[in-house]
């Protein structure tokens, strides 16, 4: 067991939700006779998933300070729909539309701001109220009939990898190269991390269990890489996917390392003692609630581009599967804890939950049954391992960098 946490880099229970995550892969690629671990299928799965995945980026933040945002989906819904309705009636470039939808996310932002940050209306009340409004908004606008999206998106909604270079790897090499990447930046960032390792602590993790994750790592990277590669004649990794890893990136780097991050985590954590420090608390609700419709209308472009059209009733429940990927992922309901990358696995979660339902035959009602005692019961394990004064499991998938300084 001893050599296992070496090898982890860490306590093994800070894991379990990349093990459940796993374990539900292999549990319906064996019930479904093979269909999960497929590359039309994952290609499938990631693409029609990239849009809540987006949402949860933004969501996470509004819940570590401390709030929350139910006006999401419908935002989504409201500025795909404008973005369609403009492209079409004005005869639009498809860009411009886009610009407009993204700037009308930026407002509407401002909007649930503004009432949160200089009235202190709680986000939920303020975002209830949003809700209601542009989920009317949308069917006002559109008159309960679907508007076709501008065919550039469907590119960005639905498209792939492009193809290119010799035949003989026998797969996308694009998305080889994708692969290539991420390997050499995993090993980059495990080879920096070993060297820095004894710099607190005065001693360095074994080079053998560092090199043993490694190895194992990579190899999952290489076998999805051969999984979305591998797929028949025009596809690849899909677009919505690219464009995900690219904000994860971003949004990791934004809560990990800017001056902007660490006031968000310090004001879900205490606003008082926040302030006291010379946080500007209105500010980063203010900025936090933008960023939230911002990544709002992005998710609706992208699922427009897939669809095709934008539909009346795009975005409903959107925001539910946000949030439950937000709490899957270990966010804590009073806020300051969560991090970027343990949200991406708690979306990956339902994800394939639904997925792998959907591949079984379940129906639409039981998979939200099925979906929300999942979402309960996580939550609770959780709770009950910090009521019962252990490390919280799910709550330590990808450490912030606070709760890294607290060890």
């Amino acid at each position: 067991m001893k050599q296992i946490k070496q090898v982890l880099g860490g306590d093994f229970r800070q894991y379990t939700m990349v093990l459940a995550l796993a374990v539900l892969i292999i549990f319906f690629n064996v019930i479904s006779g093979g269909r999960m671990l497929t590359p039309s299928n994952f290609q499938n799965l990631l693409s029609g998933n990239a849009y809540v995945l987006i949402l949860a980026l933004g969501m996470l933040m509004v819940i570590v300070i401390g709030q929350i945002d139910l006006s999401v989906g419908s935002v989504a819904g409201f500025t795909a729909m404008a973005m369609a309705i403009v492209a079409e009636k004005y005869n639009l470039p498809w860009f411009i539309a886009v610009l407009f939808a993204i700037v009308l996310g930026l407002l509407i932002g401002a909007w649930h701001g503004f009432f949160l940050a200089k009235l202190g209306i709680p986000g939920f009340i303020t975002t209830l109220g949003g809700m209601l409004m542009f989920r009317g908004g949308v069917i006002w606008i559109s008159q309960s009939i679907s508007v076709p999206a501008p065919e550039e998106l469907r590119f960005f909604g639905a498209g792939y990898l492009p193809e290119w270079g010799p035949a003989f790897t026998r797969m996308n090499n694009s998305t080889l190269l994708l692969g290539i990447i991420a390997i050499c930046a995993y090993v980059y960032m495990e080879m920096k991390k070993y060297k820095r390792s004894g710099d607190i602590t005065g001693e360095k993790a074994p080079l053998w269990a560092v090199t043993t994750r490694v190895v194992l790592v990579s190899l999952v990277i290489a076998y999805f890489t051969w999984l979305f590669g591998s797929g028949r004649e025009g596809t690849s990794f899909p677009i919505p996917g690219l464009i995900l890893v690219i904000l994860v990136i971003i949004y990791h780097t934004i809560t990990q390392k800017t001056t902007f991050g660490r006031h968000v985590y310090a004001v879900g954590g205490n606003k008082n003692a926040a302030a006291l420090s010379g946080v500007n608390v209105s500010r980063t609700y203010f900025l936090t609630m933008m960023n939230m419709s911002l990544l709002a209308a992005i998710a609706g472009i992208l699922f427009v581009g897939r669809a095709t059209a934008a539909g009346p009733s795009d975005g409903t429940s959107w925001e539910m599967d946000a949030i439950a990927s937000v709490f899957i992922g270990g966010a804590a309901v009073s806020g300051g804890v969560g991090t970027i990358l343990a949200t991406m696995v708690g979306g990956m979660v339902m994800a394939v939950l639904n997925n792998g339902l959907m591949l079984m035959g379940v129906g639409a009602d039981k998979t939200q049954v099925i979906k929300g005692l999942v979402l309960l019961m996580a939550v609770a394990f959780d709770v009950y391992n910090k009521n019962s004064g252990r490390a919280s499991i799910i709550g330590k998938l990808f450490p912030s960098k606070e709760e890294k300084s607290d060890k």
